[in-house]
């Protein structure tokens, strides 16, 4: 889905060529791609003389047009989707979006990811669609308010620069031109430095730098003898840097403490300049050592205006931060619940929210209910054959709790109430979702004094961290197997 060239032609009927080419932009990294893609059917983007030409050809916008082409005017090449092929040095240059609207043609040649013999069906090519939604977003930013040709002259001179942010390398992020303009600070092309082709524009404002690493934990327990319980960490570090100057750097160092889980499997944003070989090198394929690297990790990059995702990484942590046992057993029309949850005493007794569900799938509606729970408060949701057990933001000093009941079902009259082919019989789980603030499972942290900036002025420095739960499942200990993560998420 990418443009590999856009014009702007203006349409001057008594001049000798009957037009002007007043802007025009290829995209080199997307005609490569073109050349890959069409093989052996590949047409290059022609010089704007040439194209000019042709396309005014196609058009009819030429005086010597008057007289019938059958190449052109033939019954078999009405045309009604403003999509034409041009003939450009014997050769047919397809797709070619194109419009006149006041005076002024607008045009563009999609990317086709295939082959263009023979033409392939235009709801195919995606990349026709977003041609249009930048032609369109194109002439209402030029005609907006405009009033006069020194206007148009203007805005047409601020091109360039807005399409490095709202289609850098030929993808559409915005086809709105004039929110492009309103939110950034307008920079003139004549820069006294070279700005990178992967930066789209400058930041001018309050400089500030925001640090977020979150941490999901994911968890399969199934108190089974024989059968090992499994979880892991996976940690995503997302930063925002409002910087001024064209290419500030910033390093960021993310510590563990003492007692904390090593990083594992760290991937990193391509604007991360140098690394060491250690973050690397450590890998949870491996077996644990001693000689683990434990940080502390730093990366020096160059940021991008966006906010974007510094690096990933995983971790073996020793335990999962809440243990479990979950019993389902049947008894005639009733079934007996049992659960017993275990925070662990490393684990910061702090949520912002935390709840078990117990889903009951291939049943019908719940009928009756007797409970008795230790501690929170339990939801019914009767038509969906769910249980909603909402622990709150605190365990009790105990650290344990517990929820004991039957429950019992009618007939199942509907196809919204809960379905799963896996949870057959005795095989049914209870699914773990809670949050704490301000806290990772590995201890992973970024240090605010230790962050770097070379840039202008001092910046305001902000760090956020989170645990979060994800896929995090008690299995009832009398289900005949276990499930794994491969064959919960088909």
């Amino acid at each position: 889905m990418a443009q590999r060239a856009v014009w702007l032609i203006s349409h001057e009927p008594g001049t000798p060529l009957r037009g002007t080419v007043r802007f025009s932009r290829r995209y080199p990294t997307v005609e490569k791609r073109a050349r890959v893609f069409n093989g052996a059917s590949y047409v290059p983007i022609p010089e704007d003389g040439p194209f000019l030409k042709a396309l005014l050809f196609e058009l009819r916008l030429l005086d010597d047009d008057k007289d019938f082409v059958e190449s052109r005017d033939s019954c078999s090449r009405i045309n009604k989707t403003s999509i034409y092929g041009l003939l450009v040095g014997g050769e047919e240059l397809w797709p070619v979006v194109a419009f006149l609207k006041n005076d002024m043609i607008y045009a563009c040649v999609p990317l086709v990811e295939q082959t263009l013999s023979p033409h392939p069906p235009l709801i195919s090519v995606s990349g026709v669609s977003q041609g249009f939604e930048l032609l369109f977003g194109i002439q209402d930013f030029l005609y907006s308010g405009q009033k006069n040709d020194n206007e148009l002259n203007t805005k047409l001179s601020q091109l360039p620069d807005l399409l490095l942010q709202a289609c850098p390398f030929g993808t559409v992020l915005d086809a709105n031109l004039q929110n492009s303009l309103d939110n950034t600070n307008f920079v003139s092309v004549t820069r006294p430095q070279k700005q990178p082709a992967w930066k789209p524009g400058t930041y001018k404002g309050k400089p500030q730098v925001s640090i977020s690493i979150t941490e999901k934990v994911k968890s399969m327990q199934y108190d089974k003898q024989g059968v090992a319980d499994t979880w892991q960490v996976v940690g995503t570090v997302t930063c925002k840097c409002d910087l001024e100057g064209i290419m500030p750097n910033v390093t960021i160092s993310l510590s563990l403490p003492t007692n904390g889980s090593p990083l594992q499997d760290i991937l990193v944003h391509p604007c991360v300049t140098s690394l060491d070989s250690a973050i690397l090198t450590s890998s949870s394929i491996d077996a644990m050592d001693d000689s683990a690297f434990s940080g502390p990790y730093k990366f020096p990059f160059t940021p991008p205006l966006e906010s974007f995702n510094l690096c990933y990484y995983t971790s073996q942590v020793p335990v999962p931060p809440i243990l479990g046992f979950y019993q389902m057993k049947e008894e005639e029309v009733q079934l007996r619940i049992t659960v017993n949850l275990k925070l662990h005493e490393s684990v910061k007794n702090n949520f912002e929210f935390c709840e078990a569900h117990i889903p009951f799938f291939n049943r019908g509606p719940i009928t009756h209910l007797e409970y008795k729970t230790s501690f929170g408060q339990l939801e019914v949701f009767r038509e969906k054959s769910l249980l909603i057990w909402i622990i709150g933001q605190k365990f009790p000093k105990s650290m344990e709790i517990s929820l004991s009941g039957t429950v019992t079902f009618g007939a199942k009259r509907h196809e919204k109430q809960p379905f799963d082919p896996i949870c057959v019989g005795e095989t049914a789980y209870l699914k773990l979702h809670f949050r704490i603030l301000d806290y990772t499972l590995t201890g992973c942290y970024a240090d605010q004094h230790s962050v770097q900036v070379f840039a202008s002025g001092k910046p305001k420095i902000s760090a956020y961290r989170k645990l979060i739960s994800s896929d995090y499942y008690i299995w009832n200990s009398k289900a005949p197997a276990p499930v794994t993560y491969g064959s919960l998420l088909l």
